[in-house]
């Protein structure tokens, strides 16, 4: 893809997929905490199991910022 002439624009498009990314994982980590805390106060004894489910699921979460950070440096370099 061809973008030499857009070279700002493609600078505001990278900080905004960047922005956008960290955004969503921000929300998308706090419904998963506040579910695994919900739970937890539902069935006290189910915290281990629910810990490792939250753990794997805000793994999830944050492959979301991680490509939005390597869409955002792939505008930046396009050429």
């Amino acid at each position: 893809m061809d973008i030499t002439g857009l070279g700002h624009l493609a600078q505001i498009g990278a900080g905004i997929a960047a922005g956008g990314a960290a955004i969503g994982a921000g929300i998308g980590n706090g419904h998963v905490i506040a579910a695994m805390l919900e739970g937890t106060a539902r069935q006290p004894e189910l915290e281990g199991k629910l810990r490792g489910t939250m753990f794997l699921g805000i793994g999830l979460v944050e492959a979301l910022p991680i490509l939005g950070i390597v869409i955002a440096f792939l505008l930046i370099n396009a050429k």
